[in-house]
């Protein structure tokens, strides 16, 4: 299978290196990286352009957006810029953060997932940050979530959800899409990813307004978008969160943004989260 690679990376230069590092020394080694260096003002760009002298396989591309940090649309921005550049000639499509180190047997176990099962359409590792030195897995989401900083999709399943929303949110909407079009996912625990910045560290107010404006947008509805903002609040051990991501919702509803799926896929998704929400309680 040809595994190719896009990188959103903004002001990396402290981990950029160790990320391509650790791609360097798979196992299986990826047969296109692209990093895109999104209006980086630090020496971002001069360590990729040291590995592209290295490695054929890799190469770089200058976006310059906003420097406003909007979760989700910016970085999906800045991976279009990167896999437009890229042919069609790729089994697997990855979309990694900057700041991860993986382990060396990454990429060929992430293959042999996707041989192994023709239905499973994405698939990664777990994140592990660094606390009181030691490495312990980033307890954000469910364990079998896979998290946005690591994606890795089949060809076909990255076709059939319309590949990725320019929103934040972004990467759960891509789950349920794949659900909804008969794809499996999967984490494998075996895989311990070293995420060197925790998730979410610079959101701001506006970022947080935002989680709630993206459960507007995927048609949870008022009851599971007040479910899903508690979850997530307790997680992050903070009510204002609660409040906030509330508010995003609400403001949301009252201007009628755009949703992202369509009413069939959100009857689909309301559906489907419920029932999970039962199963966990009878």
């Amino acid at each position: 299978m040809n595994i190719y690679i896009v990188i959103p990376a903004h002001n990396e230069q402290a981990s950029i290196g160790l990320t391509l590092d650790s791609l360097a020394n798979q196992t299986l080694i990826p047969k296109k990286v692209v990093v895109v260096n999104d209006n980086s003002t630090d020496n971002t760009r001069d360590i990729v352009e040291s590995y592209i002298i290295k490695y054929s396989w890799i190469s770089l591309v200058n976006f310059n957006s906003s420097n406003e940090h909007l979760p989700g649309t910016k970085i999906i921005n800045a991976f279009y810029q990167g896999f437009d550049t890229l042919d069609d000639e790729y089994d697997v499509i990855c979309k990694y953060d900057a700041d991860l180190i993986f382990p060396e047997n990454y990429l060929e176990t992430l293959i042999n997932h996707f041989n192994s099962d023709s239905k499973l359409g994405m698939v990664a590792g777990l994140c592990y940050i660094q606390k009181n030195n030691n490495w312990i897995l980033e307890d954000l989401t469910a364990i079998k979530h896979v998290r946005g900083a690591l994606k890795a999709y089949r060809k076909v399943c990255f076709l059939n959800i319309g590949k990725l929303k320019r929103s934040m949110g972004w990467d759960t909407i891509d789950e349920l899409l794949a659900q909804y079009y008969g794809w499996s996912f999967k984490t494998d625990e075996s895989l311990k990813v070293k995420h060197l910045k925790p998730t979410g560290i610079s959101y701001g107010k506006n970022s947080k307004h935002m989680q709630g404006e993206a459960l507007y947008k995927l048609r949870y509805g008022f009851s599971l978008a007040f479910i899903a903002s508690l979850k997530l609040a307790y997680k992050k051990n903070s009510f204002t969160l609660f409040k906030e991501y509330i508010s995003g919702y609400l403001r949301a509803s009252r201007e009628k943004v755009d949703f992202l799926i369509t009413p069939d896929q959100g009857r689909y998704i309301r559906k489907h989260l419920w029932k999970n929400i039962v199963k966990k309680f009878f």
